[in-house]
């Protein structure tokens, strides 16, 4: 069953059916090879702390999931890896995302998201994805980590070519990948030269003890775990948080009366979040994973070593979990969505994604009082790895009546 065009063209008409009829389906997967599609909030949300559900590539069978190729240098990553691995290297970087954490940096981001609308000035036309959704988390996870200004328009480009790969540029991707490499690599080098009060700087310290607490904990890095880090930090600080963002605003655009709402009461913002998150998540598929033996949902025998898809959006719109999921209800219990995950591998940037998201909407609406669609429907990307949009204009005023 190849559904990929259906997905893309309408995603949540085609889950409302695949939970009715199939539940656990064959499809093609995203890398072109079979893959198993997961759709019911409980058996999506189940398999997610399933610990049988490995992130190891090394248990894909044999002609099974290809993906992306990327070098060891930044594929010892935490979305290829099981405990106990991942619990050290997650262990070490979850410092730099605690709740008390993401607080001391919500100054900073709204300062970021202020001076953003800055440049739009006070009435015009734009293109939300490019001026405000997207620079907005480059620049905040590039500050968290110590990522040099003048880089970070080359960073936005090469993500952009991993998740929606160009047909007419077949090479794009395995460029993009290999000039991350030589960023990083060099990156890393500066770090370790002039370290800095930021994240990279931290773990290469880490990386280089040679004693001292985390070395006796054996909390240590290798070099292409440290790279491999660094680089997913900052891949999925950046596309995660940019579709989040982008998205809420988007489907805001198509609801002014919460819109409204949350102008007149930004206390609600925080839940508004979690349900616009839900209603419409940046990513449709949870990281592909890999029985390490056969495994039976909802009545269907998984084969070992077959890929299986976990779809977030689809749980995230089953109403045996939130009923009447299609409507946007901001008094809606969210709590439970799965659009930044669940169990082990929960997203962990999810506090500061989160914190980006409130405040970006906060400075938004605060600013502009006129804020409407313009034009056209934004397209969204031709991407199961990301639910995004590729543009979002919008007409914007400061004042009280439409410019």
């Amino acid at each position: 069953m190849d559904l990929q065009a259906e997905l893309l063209e309408h995603p949540y008409s085609v889950y409302d059916r695949l939970r009715d009829t199939a539940p656990v389906c064959r499809i093609t997967g995203t890398d072109g090879t079979p893959a198993w599609l997961v759709t019911r909030y409980d058996d999506v949300r189940a398999a997610l702390a399933d610990r049988r559900l490995s992130l190891d590539k090394s248990h894909s069978k044999d002609g099974g999931y290809r993906g992306l190729s990327l070098p060891p240098a930044l594929d010892a990553n935490l979305l290829n890896m099981d405990p106990p691995d991942h619990t050290r290297i997650r262990r070490l970087v979850s410092r730099a995302f605690t709740p008390r954490r993401t607080e001391q940096l919500r100054a900073p981001i709204r300062a970021t998201a202020d001076r953003l609308l800055d440049d739009l000035g006070p009435a015009g036309t734009a293109d939300l994805v490019a001026a405000y959704a997207a620079p907005l988390p480059i620049i905040v996870i590039c500050d968290l980590l110590g990522v040099p200004e003048d880089r970070r328009l080359d960073f936005r480009t090469w993500t952009d070519a991993l998740i929606t790969p160009d047909p007419s540029r077949p090479h794009a991707a395995k460029e993009a990948v290999m000039a991350m490499l030589g960023f990083f690599t060099e990156l890393m080098a500066h770090k370790r030269s002039r370290p800095a009060d930021d994240l990279l700087s931290d773990l290469t310290a880490v990386r280089d003890a040679a004693d001292g607490e985390d070395a006796r904990d054996g909390d240590r890095l290798s070099e292409d775990e440290l790279m491999s880090l660094a680089f997913l930090i900052l891949f999925a600080g950046y596309e995660n948080t940019v579709q989040l963002i982008g998205n809420a605003i988007h489907t805001l655009l198509e609801h002014p009366e919460e819109q409204a709402r949350l102008r007149r009461e930004p206390s609600a913002l925080p839940a508004a979040v979690e349900e616009l998150a839900r209603y419409e998540g940046p990513a449709p598929l949870a990281i592909r994973r890999f029985p390490t033996e056969d495994i039976t949902i909802s009545g269907v025998t998984v084969p070992a070593g077959e890929t299986v898809l976990l779809s977030l959006s689809a749980a995230n719109r089953d109403p045996a979990r939130f009923p009447r999921p299609d409507l946007l209800d901001l008094d809606r219990d969210a709590s439970g969505h799965l659009a930044l995950g669940h169990g082990i591998h929960y997203c962990l940037g999810a506090p500061l994604a989160r914190a980006e998201t409130e405040i970006a909407l906060a400075a938004l609406l605060e600013r502009y009082p006129v804020l409407e669609a313009a034009g056209p429907a934004p397209r969204w990307r031709p991407s199961l790895r990301a639910r995004g949009l590729l543009e979002l204009p919008v007409r914007y005023d400061t004042g009280h009546s439409p410019h």
